[in-house]
């Protein structure tokens, strides 16, 4: 796992800084820009749970979106040799591109991705 904490619905990127000696993070998945410090495992912890429950309640006073929507189309940046070979093997199996990359991710988070624990 990298470095990344999660709260309720949120999850925090976590840094340290060694000229600084200190931990520093922001909130992921939002569309503002929300940081977070703490000079030990346990502040860095509270800090970023507490910045996360400043948000909400910011985001609520002002009536805007707490979490960031997606739309559903992103760009992927591959090499030609794999972005050929995707091609081919989607075309063998009767599928498009995008059809074959949408099942590739829904099995590979199905197979390995991991819950983070609060």
């Amino acid at each position: 796992m990298k470095d990344v904490l999660k709260y309720r619905d949120f999850y925090g990127s976590v840094h340290y800084s060694s000229s600084d000696e200190v931990f520093y993070g922001k909130i992921e998945g939002i569309n503002d820009l929300v940081t977070f410090e703490g000079d030990s495992v346990s502040s860095i912890k509270s800090a970023f749970e507490e910045s996360v429950l400043d948000y909400i309640e910011t985001c609520e006073e002002l009536g805007k979106p707490i979490l960031k929507s997606f739309k559903g189309s992103f760009n992927v940046r591959v090499n030609p040799e794999l972005h050929s070979k995707a091609f081919e093997y989607a075309l063998i199996n009767g599928q498009s591109l995008n059809q074959f990359i949408k099942e590739a991710i829904e099995d590979k988070i199905t197979r390995e991705a991991k819950p983070i624990s609060n």
